[in-house]
């Protein structure tokens, strides 16, 4: 059993009565922190929250970028799911506005995940869900050092402890103001500050090795100048033949339009294979209560990062608690991808790190032979694949693609040549990825080793 004793004079200093409040991993952190001299966020930061519109009127996206909670992840922004506001809305709402070295925080909801603004993120602002701490200057702390700590156990205790809230946990801006931070020397900042800086170039590799192998499938295909031809005419209105209607038991206009069948009749004119003809599409019959007292890495629709097609997370669950939709055994080279309308972007290869992992029935589970893997996630990705899936989704509550309409889609194949070059550039973008994360926490046990060192910053003693 895990306990602590507390003074009277404790409780009432901190107007706080719940024992988690005083687990004893927060009282370890408060007395390291006692021990050096610090200075609360609030003294070199503003801190504010985002827009508190519930409706904003998001627009397409040439607006601005609107950011939520769940769009910060692992100290940069996540692109792959973006809303935007228009320029007149964000005009409005200046005390939001966000510059480039500010770090952003989300305090409501998914409490905790966090990101550093970068010059080329380009104008941004954020919902209410977001706090936004602007460092006044980079003369006490440089934004990198500031975004490590709050990343560091010192900063996230700090949070974790703070938090409120019983269905839906927040942290206030009051208590980021009074978060404690060490007055550590530049010099030694500097050296996070230097693996921070590889970490966001290897970031940027990430990106562009990814980018070059999407451009290098579409090229192979023939498919890149047609992509532009298919955002530049789009029709307001199109015909459609009864006969037609009737085949596909459909009579919804949106699954008729032209844009899709453009698309179709150019696959088939290079011969691409129906789906099931080169890809299995792997069954979901996992019964996880059969294992009650067995623990499962199991992933959903959020662990997916989809910017570049891989697996960012897992729950633990048992067995017995597994939910029910938990039916997909995963194996290494598996490409998964999304089957409900909004997430259909949600695609990501399976690494040697997840093997074994359940998934959730959401997901269709690919597996070729005739494909490479790193290609198949590319296909996946590409408004190739997303165009046809989007094409078949049905439903009222639940919009999805149906197992069955499967055989409705078209998989152009590529000589194995053009795979390799794709595979390999698919490889190293997830490689600078894992490297990015690496470098990153090296500078939080850094940040961590400073303030637990004896001699690293200047103690009270």
């Amino acid at each position: 059993m895990t306990f602590s004793i507390i003074q009277k004079s404790q409780l009432e200093g901190a107007l706080r009565l719940d024992a988690e409040y005083y687990q004893p991993e927060y009282l370890e952190v408060t007395e390291k922190l006692n021990r050096v001299k610090t200075t609360v966020l609030g003294n070199f930061c503003r801190i504010a929250d985002g827009d508190h519109s519930a409706l904003p009127g998001f627009v397409e996206s040439d607006g601005i970028r609107y950011l939520r909670a769940k769009d910060l992840e692992n100290f940069f922004i996540n692109n792959s799911d973006s809303v935007f506001i228009s320029n007149s809305y964000f005009k409005k709402i200046k005390r939001s506005h966000i510059k480039p070295f500010d770090i952003v925080l989300s305090i409501m909801g998914t409490v905790g995940n966090l990101a550093i603004i970068l010059p080329q993120n380009g104008t941004i602002t954020a919902n209410r869900a977001v706090a936004i701490i602007s460092p006044k200057s980079q003369d006490l702390f440089s934004s990198f050092f500031v975004a490590t700590y709050l990343e560091s156990k010192f900063g996230v205790k700090q949070r974790e402890r703070e938090s409120m809230g019983g269905v839906q946990q927040r942290v206030n801006l009051d208590d980021l103001t009074n978060l404690k931070i060490p007055l550590v020397a530049k010099n030694l900042q500097n050296e996070v500050d230097k693996v921070f800086q590889e970490a966001i170039l290897q970031r940027e590799a990430t990106e562009r090795f990814y980018s070059q192998a999407e451009n290098l499938l579409l090229e192979k295909l023939g498919l890149k100048e047609f992509k532009k031809e298919l955002e530049e005419k789009s029709e307001l209105c199109w015909t459609v033949n009864y006969s037609d209607v009737k085949e596909a038991n459909r009579i919804d206009a949106e699954y008729f339009q032209p844009k899709y069948q453009k698309l179709i009749s150019k696959l088939k004119s290079q011969n691409a294979e129906p789906l099931l003809e080169v890809l299995e599409n792997m069954a979901a019959k996992f019964d996880a209560a059969k294992q009650p007292d067995t623990t499962f890495n199991y992933i959903e629709l959020a662990d997916v990062d989809s910017s570049i097609g891989i697996i960012s997370g897992s729950s633990e669950v048992l067995g017995k608690g597994a939910p029910s939709r938990a039916k997909r055994v995963l194996k290494k080279g598996d490409v998964i991808v999304s089957s409900i309308q909004g997430s259909l972007q949600k695609a990501a290869l399976i690494d040697k790190t997840q093997d074994g992992f359940l998934a959730s029935t959401g997901f269709f589970q690919f597996r070729s032979k005739t494909i490479l893997p790193e290609v198949l996630l590319v296909l996946a990705k590409s408004f190739i694949f997303q165009m046809q899936l989007e094409k078949q989704c049905a439903g009222t509550i639940l919009t999805a693609v149906p197992h069955e309409s499967l055989k409705n889609i078209a998989v152009p194949i590529l000589p194995l040549e053009s795979q390799q070059k794709i595979a390999d550039l698919v490889k190293q973008s997830h490689l600078a990825r894992q490297k990015s994360k690496e470098l990153l926490e090296e500078a939080k046990r850094k940040v961590e080793k400073m303030i637990e060192g004896k001699n690293e910053i200047a103690s009270k003693e």
